[in-house]
This record gives structure tokens, C-alpha cells and sequence, in this order.
């Protein structure tokens, strides 16, 4: 009987200082995947705007040769002069956030504060966690 309660104990003393090890390792995936999202969305952002300055798409005034949103980008951007219709697409679908389980990103255009978290709306020229969770750095994920 003793045997059994010092197995039990030394197992839940064990058990209890994994915990941390796993929401370390949690949140050490989380943070690996929004860097990788964020990088995948903004290579899309630069990719819209080279097709665009390079004249391949039409460009819309006010729009600065960025996206209008997200979803201009899966969606894709007809070819200027092309009769066919045919289009280029940038990303297959909006990324999840992984810290907010959710496909809404913060927006930012090029005419906003680069530390505004509001979206003036006339572009999209970067993207940023809506996340108010913050790296063990301090550094808060929307900053990333």
C-alpha cells in the first residue's frame, strides 16, 4: 500500500511539472505558425504588387497597386488584354490564425499608421494578428 501511494505521488509530482513543458512547446508551434502564415500572406501582398506594377493586371486608382483585400487574392486578378478571362491567384485560401482559430486578420493600407490596429480601407498592404496575447519576449503577436 505504501509502495502505491509513493508511485502515486512521485507520478502526479512528475505529471505536474510536464504542464509547462507542453504549453511551452503549445505556444513555441503557435508562435512557428504565424510566422510562417504572416510570411506566406505578405510574399502573396508583394507578389499582387510586382504582377500590378509590371503591368500584367489592371491597376485600380487609389489601390496603389495593392490588393483591395484578402480575398482578391484567392480569388485572383483577371490578365490585362487577355480575351480569355484567364486569372492569376496568389493564395489558395486565407490562412487560420493560430492563435485565434479564425481566418479574420488585422489589415493595415499603405496610407495608415504602421502602428494603427485600424484598416483605412483603400488597400491592403500588410496583415497582423488580431491575437491580444503577447510572446514571452512581452513583444505582442499583432506586432509580429
Amino acid at each position: 500500500m505504501v509502495e502505491l501511494i509513493v508511485s502515486f505521488t512521485i507520478l502526479s509530482i512528475l505529471t505536474t511539472m510536464s504542464v509547462p513543458l507542453i504549453r511551452f512547446r503549445v505556444r513555441t508551434e503557435r508562435e512557428r505558425e504565424l510566422r510562417f502564415v504572416l510570411r506566406e500572406m505578405r510574399s502573396a501582398i508583394d507578389k499582387f504588387k510586382d504582377v500590378c506594377d509590371g503591368g500584367q493586371i489592371q491597376k485600380k486608382l487609389g489601390t496603389d497597386c495593392y490588393p483591395e483585400t484578402l480575398d482578391q487574392l484567392v480569388e485572383g486578378v483577371k490578365i490585362a488584354n487577355d480575351p480569355s478571362g484567364k486569372k492569376i491567384r496568389f493564395l489558395r485560401r486565407i490562412p487560420m490564425d493560430p492563435f485565434t482559430r479564425q481566418r479574420d486578420w488585422g489589415l493595415r493600407s499603405d496610407q495608415d499608421d504602421p502602428a494603427s490596429n485600424s484598416w483605412g480601407g483603400q488597400n491592403v498592404f500588410d496583415v497582423y494578428s488580431k491575437t491580444f496575447e503577447k510572446a514571452p519576449s512581452g513583444e505582442a503577436y499583432s506586432e509580429w
